[in-house]
């Protein structure tokens, strides 16, 4: 398989995660990337695996050093997407699958778009927008979670609305009414780009 940098977005509760754990299980040379965050490590997460856990003031440092792909002040912690681990990945006939909110993609297809055409980022890159059935039925499966409170719920609801809005930015999109049938569609753009790209 030529090697990709696959983007996927979606809104909370539209099925990224377990759409993402599901390539990763059916394809082996797709790598999962893994975010640098300044943030302190939860209970049972681990560096490396996890997140990469760095100090502010290294984080800010690799910033200036433009060592990012994409960047973000989230809830006044630091997340973002090294450059080297992806091009570590491609250079080794591997893929990369990136998992981001619209404004990281934007970042990213932001810098992709300053590549010269033959930039392995550039060669490989595909982007892919996940968008629930509907807005009714993404409010009932992040009920269906009863993981968070009611003001949580509304407020994921309002930046799903926000998100969905920007779904035409990506090269496909495909709606998760059916997580099989979603999954299959989802494969079947990692197959044709890797054979056409």
């Amino acid at each position: 398989m030529k090697p990709l940098f696959i983007v996927i977005s979606a809104p909370s509760g539209a099925g990224k995660t377990t759409l993402c754990d599901m390539l990763l299980q059916s394809y082996p040379e797709i790598c999962y990337s893994v975010s640098c965050t300044t943030r302190e490590p939860r209970l049972h997460e681990e560096d490396g695996i996890d997140y990469y856990f760095h100090p502010k003031e290294s984080f800010l440092r690799m910033i200036r050093e433009n060592r990012f792909l994409e960047y973000a002040k989230v809830h006044g912690n630091y997340y973002g997407t090294l450059k080297e681990p992806v091009y570590d990945v491609l250079k080794h006939r591997q893929s990369m699958l990136l998992d981001i909110d619209v404004a990281g993609a934007q970042q990213v297809r932001d810098y992709i778009s300053e590549l010269p055409d033959d930039d392995p980022l550039k060669q490989g890159f595909i982007d892919i927008f996940i968008l629930p059935p509907s807005l009714e039925e993404l409010r009932a499966r992040l009920e269906g979670r009863s993981t968070d409170s009611s003001a949580i719920i509304e407020k994921r609801l309002k930046n799903a609305e926000e998100e969905m809005q920007r779904a035409s930015e990506y090269r496909y999109q495909l709606i998760n009414d059916d997580l099989t049938l979603a999954f299959n569609k989802i494969c079947d753009i990692i197959n044709y780009n890797a054979e056409t790209l």
